[in-house]
């Protein structure tokens, strides 16, 4: 495997593969997005200001997403969603990229003296 950040970019598309593979579901070979309802909304709305890898590294609810979308138009400058679009792109990273169950090890169980 190659060293350096060309070689953990090839590792991360490889895992999302076989992550995508593991759950069944279809993944875009260009962004790494997962081929679902409000796909090509997300796609096209969101990868015109940054990669798609910020939305494959990130698990919320659906008002976390909102207030990701929120944040990126009162600080990044992005421009107001038409409540439709809005709320297609919502259904689909709340689908696609929510909290998942188990995404995280359980509390360690430390004694301190």
């Amino acid at each position: 495997m190659r060293r350096g950040p060309l070689g953990l970019l090839i590792a991360l598309i490889l895992l999302m593969g076989l992550v995508s593979f593991a759950v069944g579901a279809e993944v875009d070979k260009e962004t790494g997005l997962t081929i679902a309802p409000g796909f090509d909304e997300v796609k096209q709305t969101c990868t015109v200001c940054h990669s798609a890898m910020l939305i494959t590294q990130n698990k919320a609810d659906r008002d976390g997403w909102l207030e990701m979308i929120r944040w990126m138009q009162s600080k990044q400058g992005l421009w107001d969603l038409e409540p439709q679009l809005e709320n297609t792109i919502l259904d689909y990273l709340e689908a696609n990229y929510g909290p998942s169950a188990g995404s995280r090890r359980a509390p360690l169980d430390v004694q301190f003296n």
